[in-house]
């Protein structure tokens, strides 16, 4: 956590995994963020992964330090009382992250009208307001048929990790402070819709894969090589399996060197009439040389020798690691300065991540947990959105608002 953005308080109501990572990056860096949920739960808050005793690893995950409020949002007065919290007056405040539906009790129209100078960030599924999620996506962009060996044939391959939902919401948190300073400068808010559709396809065509695909088709599986460069996995004579990259002309210099494969390499060059020292996609083509000789070599060396051998010589590796064994890495998380062991709504103590950027000149906060739902529903709507106690209490005995046990 840390103290960049004070005095900014930003409203989410949403679900599932963009929108609130949007909150969350924007928590981590200092924002006062005020999650509002449906009573009971919206319908990401018992999603899998869950802790032993039921509460859920994932909404905990994507909430912490966030402020909880739950408000029924079916009921005409849970609705107005959204808006009132989505627009509320004062330089840092409305601000409002979404992924309501464009039309409906939130759309800009209706919330504009109660403060003109809102920025509302929307996520979305399509352009056209349609759904999308981040497995469909990545189905419709053909990411399935470009995953996986190259024996697979026609059977897509689905990944595991939710990359749309994920670059979706880190750029709806740098587009909410975009429109954040052009409201600085000039008054105006305005409404920021980010499509998981778009996002795709912008990403897609930003790594010049569309232009790629229009000038030769669809890219063929290539398993777990790397396209257009040196890398893929490697097992050692003790039987670890190590993946190897060699990008830049010094880390395949340094490989080359590590791995004794000098003479061999100049060899291959000689015979097919090329080099490997600066060109990486000639390494890539040739790579049904190459690879043989890398994992003889590879084959010949212990892990653990071999590890220090690339260190020494910046190379560019990683080891194959189930998670479990990930997450009880000391350099990965015990001793990172990013995680913090604390306790969470779940009942479980365990690591948690702050946020990932570092910032050497400022202290580096341990991060918050989520609230228990409903936790701060008082202080929210009393001392931040003016309502009296009776008012308050009025709407607690109907069941509009919900407070945690």
């Amino acid at each position: 956590m840390y103290s960049l953005l004070p005095g900014l308080r930003v409203v989410e109501a949403s679900s599932f995994v963009a929108c609130p990572t949007a909150g969350l990056y924007l928590a981590q860096m200092g924002a006062e963020v005020i999650r509002v949920d449906q009573v009971g739960g919206g319908p990401d808050y018992r999603r899998w992964p869950k802790a032993p005793g039921g509460g859920s690893f994932y909404w905990e995950g994507l909430n912490k330090g966030k402020l909880s409020v739950a408000i029924d949002l079916s009921a005409p007065e849970g609705r107005e009382l959204l808006a009132r919290l989505a627009t509320l007056p004062g330089e840092g405040a409305g601000v409002f992250l979404t992924n309501f539906p464009v039309n409906g009790f939130l759309s800009w129209e209706k919330l504009s009208a109660l403060r003109p100078d809102l920025v509302l960030t929307r996520v979305m599924g399509r352009p056209d307001g349609g759904p999308a999620l981040d497995y469909t996506v990545a189905s419709a962009l053909g990411i399935p048929f470009v995953t996986g060996p190259e024996s697979l044939g026609e059977e897509p391959v689905n990944a595991v990790l939710p990359a749309w939902d994920l670059l979706t919401g880190a750029y709806a948190a740098f587009a909410t402070l975009a429109a954040l300073r052009h409201r600085d400068a000039t008054g105006e808010g305005q409404e920021v819709r980010v499509p998981l559709a778009d996002v795709g396809i912008a990403t897609i065509a930003n790594l010049g894969q569309l232009a790629e695909t229009l000038q030769g088709g669809d890219r063929k599986r290539y398993g777990n090589a790397v396209f257009g460069a040196f890398g893929r996995d490697f097992v050692t004579r003790d039987g670890e399996r190590m993946m190897l990259m060699a990008i830049t002309p010094r880390q395949w210099r340094g490989l080359v060197s590590v791995l004794g494969i000098g003479e061999d390499v100049a060899r291959i060059e000689a015979e097919r009439n090329t080099s490997f020292a600066t060109d990486e996609g000639e390494r890539f083509r040739h790579r049904d040389a190459l690879f043989p000789l890398v994992e003889q070599a590879a084959a010949r060396r212990d892990s653990g020798e071999l590890a220090r051998a690339l260190d020494a010589a910046g190379c560019c590796w990683g080891p194959y690691r189930r998670m479990e064994q990930a997450v009880r890495d000391p350099e990965m998380v015990g001793d990172n300065p990013l995680f913090s062991e604390i306790a969470q709504p779940s009942g479980e103590r365990y690591a948690v991540p702050g946020a990932m950027a570092t910032l050497p000149g400022l202290d580096r906060h341990d991060p918050k947990p989520a609230r228990a739902l409903g936790a701060d529903s008082e202080r929210v709507l009393m001392d931040i959105a003016g309502l009296d106690s009776g008012a308050f209490s009025r709407l607690v005995d109907k069941g509009i608002v919900a407070q945690a046990d």
